[in-house]
């Protein structure tokens, strides 16, 4: 099987993208969006994904941290769309509750060709590091729609900010390498209808 992959590059007046991904990697990561932590959750997205991924980010950060989060949440779900392909034989579905510390949070994905995006979290702090923390759901949005997958993210228990967002980021890693992994069982595309 050859690695699934693409190679997606968006140019805005606000922002300048470039991204890859392989959904068969091994979790390796080359990070630069300019927003030190956003970087950290995006390793993190990547290394527990077990997907190698390459991102390179000219934002106007000058005006704030929006565009680059927003319109690199429109680049990965993007490349996710593009990497799955015609979507034959892989699980679909996947889901993961994954605890860091304190944390509890709940992600589940469906790979079913219709964006939506259901996200409960709520958070104390305005930034962590130099990301705003109402940028978290706008990314996740901006991933969903791209990507055309139904994503769920829901905090089940936490406190700490930092906690619970890269409890998040890789809570949807691990959900979407069982939605994308293959299952020899299924013929064709996993749908009554037939199609994804």
């Amino acid at each position: 099987m050859e690695n699934r992959t693409a190679s997606v590059e968006r140019v805005t007046k606000e922002t300048k993208i470039r991204m890859t991904l392989n959904l068969d990697g091994t979790g390796k990561s080359d990070i630069h969006t300019g927003i030190g932590f956003f970087d950290h959750m995006l390793d993190g997205f990547a290394r527990h994904g077990l997907f190698d991924l390459s991102v390179s980010v000219d934002g106007d950060l000058d005006v704030d941290g929006h565009h680059t989060i927003e319109d690199t949440g429109i680049v990965l779900g993007t490349a996710i769309r593009e990497a799955v392909g015609d979507k034959q034989g892989i699980r679909r579905y996947g889901d993961r509750i994954l605890p860091m510390d304190e944390t509890l949070v709940l992600s589940a994905v469906d790979l079913c060709g219709r964006p939506y995006l259901s996200f409960q979290a709520e958070f104390t702090r305005e930034k962590v590091g130099e990301m705003e923390t109402e940028m978290v759901k706008e990314f996740f949005y901006a991933v969903s729609y791209a990507a055309q997958m139904n994503l769920h993210i829901k905090v089940l228990d936490g406190g700490n900010n930092h906690h619970i967002i890269e409890a998040m980021f890789k809570a949807f890693a691990k959900a979407l390498d069982e939605a994308t992994s293959f299952d020899p069982r299924i013929a064709g595309v996993l749908s009554t209808k037939g199609s994804l």
